[in-house]
């Protein structure tokens, strides 16, 4: 099998005074070919914002963003005339579609860290759209988003699948997804094993969907991603 390592240390990484970011796909002005995306996965990027700062409003269109919120809390508006706060535990999706700008600031009092996902839409000229949900993670993987919105994940214009886990010590997770996707496993935090490859936070991992295989959790736990991507 044909796997697609992205060690934590080899991203990309921007560094200002208030925005500590690693890419781990070209973004901004980091570019490199050799990593534009993997399938419609276009953008991960790992930030942690300082308290009282963050991004003002700004444009994006068709394109789904997807924010996962680790720690903290993060302020959203949007020209939709969403003004929303995401908090630790809470997923945001905006279909950015035919134009939307919003801007994201940190008004809490600690430092905010979120993993924002961007995705390729089905096609372009959707309407611009948006949902925020907390999930609570129960054993195994909870489905983030999901095409039917299956145990209340959200659906975006793709049909793709993100589920995350907190998996304890020793911890054995199924890598199984649909035999027509490709998957995408995101270290979170912690450290585990998959395809007999070592994983620790930031690491990314792409494979196909055969053979199905698992990842183990290291001693001190994991918390971690999976993506089904079409």
């Amino acid at each position: 099998m044909t796997l697609v390592f992205r060690p934590a240390a080899e991203r990309f990484h921007s560094q200002l005074d208030w925005l500590d970011s690693w890419h781990s796909f070209s973004f901004s002005h980091h570019h490199d070919p050799a990593w534009m995306g993997f399938g419609p996965l276009r953008v991960i990027n790992d930030d942690t914002i300082a308290a009282g700062r963050g991004f003002g409003m700004h444009p994006h269109r068709d394109m789904e963003i997807v924010t996962v919120m680790v720690d903290g809390q993060l302020n959203h508006q949007d020209s939709m005339g969403h003004s929303e706060v995401l908090r630790a535990g809470e997923v945001q999706a905006m279909s950015a579609g035919t134009g939307v700008v919003h801007s994201e600031m940190n008004r809490g009092a600690i430092p905010c860290r979120l993993l924002q996902i961007w995705i390729e839409p089905d096609r372009a000229g959707h309407p611009p759209a948006y949902r925020q949900e907390p999930f609570v993670l129960r054993p195994g993987w909870t489905p983030l988003l999901d095409p039917d919105g299956r145990d209340g994940a959200l659906a975006i214009n793709r049909p793709v699948r993100l589920c995350r886990a907190r998996a304890g010590a020793g911890e054995r997770l199924e890598l199984a997804i649909a035999p027509d996707a490709n998957g995408w496993l995101q270290m979170i935090e912690g450290e585990g094993t998959a395809f007999g490859r070592p994983l620790r936070r930031g690491d990314g991992l792409g494979f196909a969907a055969a053979p199905a295989d698992s990842f183990l959790a290291g001693p001190g736990g994991a918390d971690v991603l999976l993506f089904e991507l079409r």
